[in-house]
């Protein structure tokens, strides 16, 4: 036995990698882990990655888990603890009963919660949303995912589906018609501030063919970077200032991989709230993730220790 009476385990299952952590009740992450997830073999084998790589962990350490939180990519259900939607990148995993394979493999409070949920729940709970009642969170991956939360808890809408700002129309960058969309249609957040979109205006400006992280680390000597991150950043200002001025939010906190880069996204950000303030007279506040990539599987895990009570 280790002698923390509440080590809770927090997932990540992501399309590329799935993480571990084992926290206790303080968030001090006591120990982590990780391995390439199976993707495209089954869920089932997701699952069994997840599952496996928490009992080593904890049993490495001579932790006791006594609770598991998923933080997963997709459209999933909170209350039946199930996978209801999944891209393509995920092979069997749509529909699959995540609580019924926890409560066999653990017998344990569990829980299951969107991946960029987990974020900002990882975030408002020992990262750089701390203490705050009302925060969004963004993540500017190979898409852009949203979630809000508000008068302390998270908000997912009467349909499940509060917090999508990356697929908010009106983001259109100055002086360029309006960008499509991975869903097909134009002028979304997701055209200008994804990894994917910013890969696609580097390449028009004659970059070569490289992810959103990627160009993000080459920003620092590169102008052709600098330019199309600070552009991503105008559209993440705008969709600062529209949550300051609709929700009255005036915090968001931004993660992902293209957050790396940092002094060329907060600059575009910068400028546009400078532009254009809320007429609410709010501060907008915008600070990049404190936990990084531990954010969804912390976030996973405060989830599933509220389920202690």
């Amino acid at each position: 036995m280790s002698g923390y009476p509440e080590v809770v385990a927090g997932v990540d299952i992501g399309g590329t990698s799935t993480s571990v952590v084992l926290i206790d009740a303080a968030g001090e992450v006591l120990a982590e882990a990780s391995a390439a997830t199976p993707a495209a073999e089954s869920g089932r084998a997701m699952m069994n990655l997840a599952v496996g790589l928490t009992r080593d962990l904890a049993a490495d350490r001579g932790l006791t888990v006594t609770a598991v939180g998923i933080g997963a990519a997709g459209v999933v259900d909170p209350i039946t603890r199930t996978v209801v939607a999944a891209s393509s990148t995920f092979s069997g995993w749509a529909g699959f009963d995540v609580g019924a394979t926890l409560d066999h493999a653990f017998g344990v409070p569990n829980a299951l919660v969107n991946d960029v949920n987990a974020f900002l729940l990882g975030e408002v709970a020992h990262g750089s949303a701390r203490g705050l009642s009302n925060v969004a969170g963004i993540t500017l991956g190979t898409g852009v995912g949203g979630a809000l939360y508000l008068d302390d808890r998270l908000w997912d809408g009467p349909h499940g589906a509060a917090g999508e700002l990356g697929h908010t129309p009106g983001f259109v960058v100055p002086g360029f018609p309006e960008e499509p969309c991975t869903c097909g249609q134009y002028g979304h957040l997701e055209s200008i501030a994804s990894g994917r979109s910013i890969a696609r205006r580097y390449r028009e400006r004659g970059g070569a063919d490289l992810g959103g992280a990627e160009i993000a680390a080459r920003s620092d000597h590169d102008a052709d970077a600098r330019a199309v991150l600070h552009e991503a950043g105008l559209m993440v200002g705008q969709a600062a200032v529209s949550l300051a001025v609709m929700l009255d939010i005036t915090h968001l906190v931004v993660g992902g991989g293209v957050a790396g880069a940092w002094a060329q996204i907060s600059g575009g950000i910068d400028a546009y709230i400078a532009e254009h303030p809320p007429v609410t007279g709010g501060v907008v506040s915008v600070t990049p993730s404190l936990l990084g990539g531990r954010a969804v599987a912390v976030g996973a895990a405060a989830q599933a220790r509220a389920l202690l009570g």
